[in-house]
């Protein structure tokens, strides 16, 4: 019965996409312009926010010093969500993307795009993707895990990409398996990493400023991956209560680095929608959730410290020096639902936990120096290139596609 729902519904997703298709080619009867970009984030979900951001910023810099004359448009489901004046918001219907998409000589994108989507032959389409070295196994890592359509969307997509950009030796090398795609990859790093290593003070300022906290205060962030059900027939969101113990977490944190700490919740942008049905166990006023703010990087580069379970994230955040820690409570259920994780816990340089008591007992036997030790060794070991200047090199590079 299951597989018979399956092939029912990869069925209906290929006559749809078929049909959607052929709006995409009608509507590349209108000509291009070669100096049109088409940016979006998370299938729409997201705002302005990651690589594409500061690609986005790199961008309006050299259009306003007369080095570039782009102009950039951005899908969007919320058009209301903020953009700089000079971006464009389109919101993200079928006929908006066919022509939008078909008129743009470049896409700039990190996630996929959508099934059925029909790619001119001279349009550039730049996959940034949003996640880099991971914990959590994707595409053929996921092995028999894996669905079909999730399959059959990634492969879709994968051969319309022209250039994915890596920020690591080790994404480089994982991303054809990772993202079942064999084209051409860019190890120029990650522009939304860039703040990470140039941006930390004005972010520090920043935020703390807009959240109405002092400028001494310490602010842990708590970013829990992204939840799926299924994918062999419509996608669902899992909304189990989050069982993290804000208030031991925050004394911990004031009992081992001192000062006074709050705590950033930040969902992922596909779960921040259902925040409403996801029980938070806590009353704690010096919980913030912060999930509805675009730009993940602009929070971490304001953090002191990073805690998730298996999210891409803390691989980012560790890059302004920062302790991060690893809470798994479902670890054993993640793993039989998504397949084995693509590090042992002793591989990194984390503290691992799978309970409230391990997860306190990492922060207050926390050891600085032998974290930070590992924490050099891995980005050694997986090749991280990171250096504050990956949105100026991947502007360099549209620009010798022209």
């Amino acid at each position: 019965m299951k597989h018979n729902q399956e092939e029912k519904y990869i069925s209906h997703r290929k006559r749809k996409a078929f049909l959607e298709g052929i709006v995409y080619r009608l509507c590349h009867i209108f000509p291009m312009k070669k100096n049109k970009i088409v940016m979006w984030t998370f299938e729409g979900d997201g705002g302005y926010a990651c690589s594409p951001k500061y690609i986005a910023e790199e961008i309006l810099k050299r259009n306003k010093e007369g080095k570039t004359d782009f102009e950039i448009y951005w899908l969007v489901k919320d058009v209301n969500k903020s953009f700089p004046a000079e971006i464009k918001r389109v919101k993200d219907t079928l006929i908006n993307r066919a022509y939008h998409f078909s008129t743009a000589a470049y896409w700039i994108s990190n996630t996929r795009t959508f099934y059925g989507t029909v790619k001119r032959s001279k349009t550039v389409y730049i996959q940034t993707w949003h996640g880099s070295i991971s914990l959590k196994p994707i595409g053929r890592y996921r092995g028999s895990k894996l669905s079909k359509i999730a399959e059959l969307v990634s492969e879709a997509d994968s051969k319309l990409i022209d250039y994915a950009i890596s920020g690591s030796a080790w994404c480089t090398k994982t991303w054809p398996d990772g993202l079942l795609y064999e084209g051409k990859i860019l190890e120029l790093g990650s522009p939304r990493c860039d703040i990470l290593i140039n941006g930390i003070s004005d972010a520090h300022r920043k935020i703390r400023v807009e959240y109405g906290l002092p400028d001494d205060v310490k602010i842990c962030l708590y970013a829990p991956t992204f939840r799926g059900g299924s994918q062999n027939t419509k996608r669902s969101v899992n909304t189990e209560p989050v069982t993290l113990d804000f208030e031991r977490l925050i004394k911990a944190l004031e009992d081992r680095f001192g000062g006074r700490w709050v705590v950033f919740l930040r969902l992922h942008p596909q779960l921040a929608a259902f925040m409403e049905k996801l029980p938070v166990v806590s009353g704690d006023e010096r919980l913030i959730d912060v999930s509805q703010r675009p730009d993940m990087a602009e929070i971490m580069a304001s953090t002191d410290c990073i805690i998730t379970d298996y999210s891409t994230v803390i691989f980012e955040g560790f890059l302004t020096g920062q302790p991060g820690f690893i809470y798994a409570d479902d670890y054993d259920d993640y793993i039989t639902d998504r397949g084995t994780l693509m590090f042992m816990p002793e591989e990194i340089p984390f503290p691992f936990a799978t309970n409230n008591d391990g997860l306190m007992d990492s922060i207050l036997t926390f050891d600085e120096e032998e974290y930070h030790r590992k924490r050099k060794a891995f980005i050694q070991k997986t090749g991280i290139v990171e250096d504050g200047h990956a949105a100026e090199r991947v502007v360099d590079a549209i620009m010798s596609f022209r």
